[in-house]
């Protein structure tokens, strides 16, 4: 049996991965519609290697018939259209951080809570967590299991395309401007992301805090665990794909990095390359395309009685974004909708690579 389904935003840099992975994943469909604002009406955008979609336009389009759609258009958008979508009978899933702290819709990664995703009934919305949040929640689910997690310190080193296109062309016009010795004020950001890091994504709130610092608190409490405390920090910097993190984990209970690293290695959705010398480490530019989420620098953390550090790399585009949103609809498909989800040919089982 296959699905009609709809990807909204389908021309912005998550919807074409959305896109990608539907067709990489082979996910059940009958029937996949793109839409995007009415100045894209009409465009084509490729789905697999030889496909191509007419690009509909979402203000017009009638979501009847619809079993999944797949929302990444932005919160503005899907405050208004995801509820018109969803009392159309289609199941929503969000990409947008509008209904991600709504008690009433679930927020998941399915490597971490997919029980949630049993709530998706009482609005037929679900929600995709933060890209930085999704990452951090695969490589800590395993550890939290085995030694609960009293509090997380984590910066990030978030790339440009995860504030969208525009961003990643105004790093890539003004390392060319300076290379040729011009100048050009920023638009996108506000600072020069050539050559530099920003320590502000999103808008500041009252407590000097920014909303992606508040989305990594709130989400990770809400997925992992309410009494968990987080201290965030995140940052923007030059490259084009990929977040990092370097995470501090404190714990209740006693756990060796021996212990930490054999959980880590047994969990699904995490590669480990972690093997102390020169390199022998996951960067940005290792997770481009990747679904897996890379953990390195695994060590102790001798300053409290229970503490690890560790360092976290995975694409946001995919695992932090689309990639998340397809599980989301494997899970949905082959649990509580009685189809059969494709299984993806990656091997998702943890490694160690020395």
């Amino acid at each position: 049996m296959g699905y009609r389904v709809a990807v909204v935003g389908a021309t912005g840099n998550v919807g074409r991965e959305l896109l990608n992975i539907l067709h990489e994943r082979r996910f059940p469909t009958d029937e996949v519609i793109a839409l995007a604002s009415k100045e894209s009406e009409g465009k084509e955008i490729s789905f697999g290697e030889n496909l191509t979609l007419n690009v509909r336009s979402l203000e017009s389009f009638n979501f009847a018939g619809i079993d999944i759609a797949l929302f990444s258009p932005g919160s503005a958008v899907s405050k208004i259209h995801a509820p018109r979508a969803a009392s159309s009978g289609a199941i929503v899933i969000d990409n947008t951080s509008q209904f991600r702290l709504d008690d009433d819709v679930p927020l998941v990664i399915p490597e971490v809570n997919p029980e949630s995703i049993v709530h998706f009934a009482k609005r037929n919305i679900i929600a995709n967590p933060n890209c930085s949040t999704i990452q951090m929640l695969v490589a800590l689910k395993p550890l939290h299991t085995i030694s609960s997690i009293k509090r997380i310190v984590v910066s990030t080193y978030q790339s440009t395309s995860g504030a969208g296109k525009q961003c990643m062309d105004e790093l890539f016009e003004h390392t060319r401007c300076l290379y040729m010795n011009e100048h050009k004020e920023p638009e996108q950001f506000p600072k020069r992301i050539a050559f530099n890091v920003i320590p502000q994504i999103d808008t500041f709130l009252s407590d000097g805090s920014t909303k992606e610092e508040t989305k990594m608190v709130m989400e990770t409490q809400k997925i992992l665990d309410k009494e968990i405390l987080v201290s965030a920090t995140c940052v923007r910097v030059p490259t084009f794909i990929g977040h990092a993190e370097s995470i501090n984990i404190e714990f209740h209970e006693p756990l060796s990095e021996e212990d930490a690293i054999e959980a880590l290695s047994s969990a699904k959705g995490i590669t480990i390359i972690d093997g102390r010398k020169d390199g022998d480490y996951a960067t940005p530019l290792d997770c481009v395309g990747e679904d897996t989420t890379f953990v390195s620098r695994i060590r102790q953390d001798p300053t409290v009685p229970y503490g690890i550090n560790m360092w976290v790399v995975s694409d946001n585009l995919r695992k932090g974004a689309a990639l998340n949103a397809v599980q989301i609809a494997e899970e949905l498909t082959s649990k509580y909708l009685g189809g059969s989800a494709a299984k993806s040919s990656v091997n998702q089982n943890g490694k160690r690579i020395h």
